[in-house]
């Protein structure tokens, strides 16, 4: 039975900035930008991008996976960490505040879990850095090691060996190496590296129930850090026989994850995912080291057993094995302040600390106003806008639930985000202009969204927008509408990888696009176009219950658990579609 968990916090929507106050706090080395709650980034505070003569290490990603990625900001290691709201990608403006910075002449290294948002939040921030002047390196890691190839566009999710190769990246540009070295070695690093973890219980999310997906005496295998299911659920067993089963995937000849022989030697990394007793731990670690040394032929140089990267309270572990070439147990000892790699702490703590400014965006400008007289366009767009938005926060609850039996389930609470923003902004959008306001939703959606849905709506707008432009200052036409839409759904479709039958939010939009404009072709009045095209897109949405995922988080979870619940994002893009139409409708009658 689903219960609510007992959680030491406030509001759950400031655990992040509260828990960022704390670690600075904590740590004598870090600071912040002062730029909550949009921009949660913590960075070294003996470092700015004026002064900084080494290449800018910087990670980051959902929060939720504590000490990952803050915890390793230091000296050594991490020179920023972005952080983005709970098991939410952090938003492009985040990631280019921290860019700016700690970035100076010698350039930054993006490192990147494997997960779609992070991937399309740090590949355009780090565009928009390069058409900025900064020299930028992206290394995507994805060690996981628990699911067959292939696994759709989405391949293998990035897990707690992301911290090893952090130790590397770190060292590397610690010790002065260009950018293109430091990313080199981060990237083998990265090869070298795979990872398998066990679920004991699920996480519970901040202010939400627990879920109850994982009965008694039952654990997941091989799931990820963002309450995903697993690949496979099993009976608990011994600790013996779990470690045991976790090394043989890992090492397997089969999938051939890891170029790891016998006779070699290897790294040993034991992470406990939030609520596991370190007593545990450690007794998965002592044996673990045996079966390596006599299952596998393998010598083990080197073991590290404590919290590394969770996935908020769930109590199971994950197991790391990395090939220790001498070059990569160089960077490993190699000596780094960052606070949660297993060394002590040093300095002194100040009486206080002001927060660092964001440092401005050379592209801001003021504020939009909205117009003193609305025409018609600009009345329609308002109360489209504004229906769209109220019919997602109402939806918020029932996304969630469905996204947390195929997915991480944050969908509502980060849709939630986006249209409460799109609320609050509203009273400054150009509403008489509709190019201008497109594109002024993308640029609240950008800052507030955060996660995949954040960057796959603020491309989506974008692209709108780049459509729209030439018609600015005029009354935009359904044809020129249904345009807009094809060319966002192909920007979607470019940027995300997704197309028809994915299983995303693009199996609503399409089939709402082909009747909209099959419709309006025909002559058909356009309300009546795009109510007939909102249905169109509910259908879409219902239909993906019969889809296999092949991009997201819901790629890892089975078909049979994907049959019981529509795609999150299909149905909410669907629902404020739908809601949108209705409204429109709705005015025209009037």
């Amino acid at each position: 039975m689903a219960f609510q968990a007992k959680k030491l916090i406030n509001n759950p929507d400031d655990v992040v900035t509260e828990f960022i106050e704390g670690l600075v706090e904590t740590y004598p080395g870090l600071q912040y930008l002062d730029g909550f709650p949009q921009v949660k980034v913590v960075l070294r505070a003996d470092v700015s991008s004026a002064t900084n003569d080494k290449v800018a290490v910087i990670s980051g990603g959902g929060s939720g996976h504590e000490p990952a990625h803050a915890g390793y900001v230091g000296e050594g290691m991490l020179t920023a960490a972005i952080c983005g709201d709970v098991f939410a990608s952090p938003p492009v403006d985040s990631i280019l505040a921290g860019i700016r910075a700690v970035t100076g002449p010698m350039g930054c290294l993006l490192i990147v879990k494997n997960y779609t948002g992070d991937r399309l939040n740090f590949g355009l921030a780090a565009e928009q850095a390069k058409v900025e002047g900064y020299k930028v390196e992206t290394v995507i890691v994805g060690d996981d090691c628990a699911l067959p190839p292939p696994r759709g566009i989405a391949g293998r999710r990035g897990l707690a060996g992301t911290i090893l190769v952090h130790k590397v990246a770190g060292a590397a540009a610690a010790a002065g190496l260009p950018l293109a070295k430091v990313a080199a070695e981060a990237k083998h690093a990265s090869e070298l590296v795979g990872t398998m973890g066990v679920g004991l219980t699920v996480c519970t999310l901040p202010g939400q129930v627990t879920s109850d997906r994982l009965g008694p005496g039952k654990i997941e295998l091989g799931l990820g850090i963002h309450a995903e299911p697993g690949a496979a659920v099993a009976d608990l067993q011994p600790v013996d026989v779990v470690v045991s089963h976790v090394l043989n995937q890992i090492l397997s000849t089969e999938t051939n994850y890891v170029p790891i022989t016998r006779g070699g030697r290897v790294i040993l990394m034991v992470n406990g995912l939030g609520g596991t007793p370190l007593m545990e731990l450690m007794i998965a670690a002592g044996k673990a080291v045996p079966r390596l040394q006599l299952e596998h032929g393998l010598a083990v140089d080197r073991v590290y057993t404590g919290t590394f990267m969770t996935s908020l309270d769930m109590a199971g572990f994950s197991i790391s094995i990395m090939r220790a070439d001498p070059p990569i147990l160089e960077r490993l000892d190699a000596s780094t302040k960052a606070p949660s790699w297993p060394v002590g702490v040093d300095g002194v703590h100040p009486p206080t600390k002001i927060p660092i400014p964001v440092p401005p965006s050379p592209s801001a400008k003021g504020d939009e106003r909205r117009p003193l007289q609305l025409s018609e366009q600009g009345q329609v767009l308002e109360i489209a806008i504004e229906t769209a938005a109220n019919v997602i926060l109402d939806l918020k609850d029932s996304l969630n639930d469905w996204d947390s039996k195929v997915g991480d389930g944050d969908c509502g609470s980060t849709m939630y985000r986006g249209a409460k923003a799109i609320l609050e902004d509203i009273k400054n959008y150009p509403l008489n202009d509709a190019a201008e306001t497109v594109n002024e939703i993308g640029s609240t959606i950008r800052r507030a969204m955060g996660g995949t849905s954040g960057i796959i709506y603020t491309i989506f707008c974008k692209a709108a927008y780049t459509q729209l432009k030439p018609s600015s200052g005029s009354v935009v036409t359904p044809k020129q509408w249904a345009e807009a839409l094809a060319a966002s759904i192909a920007a979607v479709s470019k940027y995300g990888g997704a197309s028809a039958g994915y299983r995303t939010l693009l199996d609503a939009l399409l089939p709402a696009s082909s009747v909209l404009q099959e419709k309006l072709n025909a002559g058909e009045d356009p309300i009546t176009a795009f109510v007939l095209s909102s249905e169109a897109a509910l259908t879409g949405a219902e239909l993906t219950k019969k889809m296999q995922a092949q991009a997201g988080r819901s790629t890892y979870v089975s078909s049979e658990l994907l049959s019981t619940v529509p795609d999150p994002g299909a149905m909410a893009v669907a629902t404020w579609y739908r809601a949108a139409a209705l409204a429109v409708q709705q005015k025209y009658k009037s």
